[in-house]
């Protein structure tokens, strides 16, 4: 008897079908797979905005008074601030500009950058030494290349959040929360006119008082010391910060300033005078033809970018005003440093994290109700509204204000 064995496989038809079946499941998968990551980031950034509230929080509780948001050492005469030098390293000041994350460093279980702000700092290559308190943090890239400043340029976990790619120079220290200064850009820090609030050197006069008084109406008062129990509006129903991108140098309204075709957002249609350098095709980014005006002495243009300095208390670094929605684009009056609407935003789809004056932390969609858009904004001199007035700026602008007392403010 002969037998014939007989061999079972695959046909090549067969095996082109199953290949095809596993890569309509992969493609169907990896989807899925990218959702759950950025979920986990997501939950991550949102725990550390956790973290810092936390911080805040038990740093009442040891000061009884907030973290300052503009404190630091007053600027001296014959002192050069930057501390460019190794001859004036020894003089130098920050100028009342470091941000509320530098004292809350300790709050954060981050003591050893505590440790080398408040004690004196020797740059180990220069052999430099500056004061305690630093250096002012407006320096630039330039200046750290010959006295550097350790601390500035740190990068802090707890101060990022995990759906930020950005990494690196021309940054000094990347962050991604910022301080809520309300729903004026009247209260943007530096030269804004009117000019309001304290001096680089501390000292104040009566007109710049009731400017900021009237226009200074978030969590944060720049220079000025706070509590909780100037948060009349409550806790619960006051943004203290607020989530924001950092620049990857791709032209992003959200992370690079533009200039106001008005040199002025504060007044009738102010929130919109930078539209105009909107790319129509790609409205993310600004065109080619923006004008953007960097400030002399604080580092090239691409080194004044969102997110870039966590310890700079002035203009785009430190600061953000609920004057337009979330990931809108960032409208500067006259330069990088001073005044302009600033708002949140992120690299969620969506919206962004707020920190609440309690501790919590919520999420923010870019629909959020904004009130009217072509508002002048809240001050002490005409033409714009007058101290005391209800937030323009619908919930959104309510919601940034400590004690304007408008109702319907909880998220």
């Amino acid at each position: 008897m002969r037998f014939r064995s007989q061999t079972n496989g695959f046909t090549l038809v067969e095996l082109l079908v199953v290949i095809a079946i596993i890569g309509v499941l992969v493609g169907l998968l990896l989807p899925a797979v990218q959702a759950a990551r950025e979920a986990a980031r997501r939950m991550s950034c949102s725990n550390n905005f956790k973290q810092i509230g936390l911080g805040v929080h038990n740093y009442h509780a040891a000061y009884n008074q907030l973290p300052k948001h503009g404190t630091g050492t007053p600027n001296r005469p014959g002192a050069t601030p930057e501390g460019a030098t190794v001859a004036n390293a020894p003089i130098a000041n920050n100028r009342l500009a470091l941000t509320w994350l530098v004292p809350l460093t300790p709050f954060i279980e981050q003591q050893a950058v505590w440790e080398q702000i408040s004690n004196p700092y020797r740059d180990p290559i220069s052999g430099a030494q500056f004061p305690p308190m630093g250096p002012d943090p407006r320096r630039s890239i330039a200046h750290h290349s010959v006295t550097r400043y350790e601390p500035w340029l740190t990068d802090i976990a707890t101060f990022r959040c995990p759906s930020d790619p950005g990494v690196g120079l021309p940054a000094q220290g990347r962050t991604n929360y910022t301080a809520c200064i309300g729903d004026s850009a009247a209260a943007g820090p530096g030269f804004a006119v009117p000019a309001w609030g304290k001096l680089d050197d501390g000292s104040e006069n009566a007109a710049r008082a009731i400017e900021r008084n009237a226009s200074g109406r978030g969590f944060f008062v720049q220079r000025e010391p706070s509590s909780f129990k100037d948060v009349l509006d409550g806790l619960s129903n006051t943004i203290c910060a607020g989530e924001t991108p950092s620049d990857l140098g791709d032209n992003d309204t959200r992370t690079r300033g533009a200039l106001s075709t008005a040199a002025n957002v504060r007044g009738v249609g102010g929130n919109k005078t930078c539209d105009v350098h909107i790319d129509p095709a790609r409205p993310r980014f600004w065109r080619a033809t923006a004008t953007f005006v960097p400030l002399a002495g604080g580092g090239t243009e691409p080194e004044q970018r969102r997110g870039f300095k966590w310890a700079h208390l002035r203009g785009i670094w430190g600061n953000f005003t609920a004057t337009t929605p979330p990931n809108s684009g960032i409208c500067m009056d006259q330069n990088n440093f001073n005044s302009g609407n600033m708002p949140a935003g992120s690299r969620h789809q969506g919206g962004c994290h707020v920190l609440m004056g309690d501790g919590a932390v919520k999420f923010v969609t870019d629909s959020i109700e904004s009130g009217n858009q072509l508002s002048p904004h809240v001050s002490s001199v005409a033409p714009y509204l007058p101290a005391g007035s209800q937030s323009p700026f619908g919930l959104w602008g309510a919601l940034s204000t400590r004690a304007s007392a408008e109702t319907n403010t909880t998220l």
